[in-house]
């Protein structure tokens, strides 16, 4: 063989090296430290906006076997566990769906949760809410999925705008964040009082009228009660967020959201 034959060979042969090791260290690193995800549907707003990338703590909840991409870490149960806090915003994977899901962790196991006449209840108390002005979008798509700001279900939208009344909510513990009101006696304002099942965790969007979350069953478009094994990790700060269809049309970037932390 001659020495430049040799020579492309080895080159090749060192390229495919490089590939394996980067590939092997990305992927050690999504499945113990930061795992990428961007917001694809309105239920977390105003905390989060469609189109936010932001990287999940994987490290904060400790390891199962949804930790590793196609849930193929050998693991039952969880590994270096801690124990998520009310008020947590979570990443988990949808227990039937297969798909990831973002929602506000609200019940504990043994938690008593309801809502009434769009007020949370947890184990009988109100979660005070403090009315915080209002959120006005365009009435226009938004995201891949082109999805509308005011559902036309839930409220007809006033001048090309969907506003939604803002309050800010705390929960027991002392957490505090922004949730929205669509509609008044919209789709689980009311619900009947959900106990959370030992080693389980209630979830709920920030977005109150337009959100699939525990208040509903997985049959009926909901989540249900998440398994602790389901917790993926918790999402810390906004990296990086883009109104547009994708983050690489920087004319829609939003400037204002890097770097943001998540409250």
């Amino acid at each position: 063989m001659a020495k430049s034959e040799a020579r492309k060979d080895g080159g090749i042969w060192e390229t495919v090296k490089t590939i394996f090791w980067a590939l092997l260290i990305a992927g050690v690193f999504r499945t113990l430290f930061f795992q990428p995800f961007w917001i694809p549907s309105g239920s977390m707003k105003d905390t989060l906006l469609i189109g936010d990338f932001l990287f999940v703590n994987k490290m904060a909840y400790g390891y199962s076997a949804v930790s590793c991409p196609f849930s193929a870490c050998p693991i039952s149960g969880r590994i270096l566990a801690s124990e998520p806090q009310r008020g947590d915003v979570v990443v988990f994977r949808h227990p039937t769906r297969g798909d990831d899901f973002i929602k506000r962790l609200i019940g504990l196991p043994g938690d008593r949760v309801q809502m009434r006449n769009g007020v949370l209840y947890i184990n009988g108390e109100a979660a005070p809410q403090v009315p915080n002005g209002t959120f006005a979008e365009a009435q226009q798509p938004q995201g891949p999925g082109e999805s509308l700001p005011c559902p036309p279900q839930i409220r007809a939208p006033e001048g090309g705008q969907c506003v939604a009344e803002r309050f800010t909510e705390t929960l027991p513990g002392g957490v505090s964040h922004d949730v929205l009101n669509l509609a008044a006696n919209g789709p689980g304002d009311n619900t009947p009082e959900f106990t959370v099942p030992e080693g389980n965790y209630f979830f709920m969007g920030d977005n109150r009228d337009n959100s699939g979350d525990s208040r509903w069953p997985a049959s009926a478009g909901g989540v249900g009660m998440v398994p602790a094994e389901y917790l993926i990790g918790r999402a810390d700060r906004i990296m990086f967020s883009s109104a547009g269809k994708s983050l690489l049309y920087f004319w829609t970037w939003r400037a204002d959201r890097f770097f943001k932390a998540v409250d």
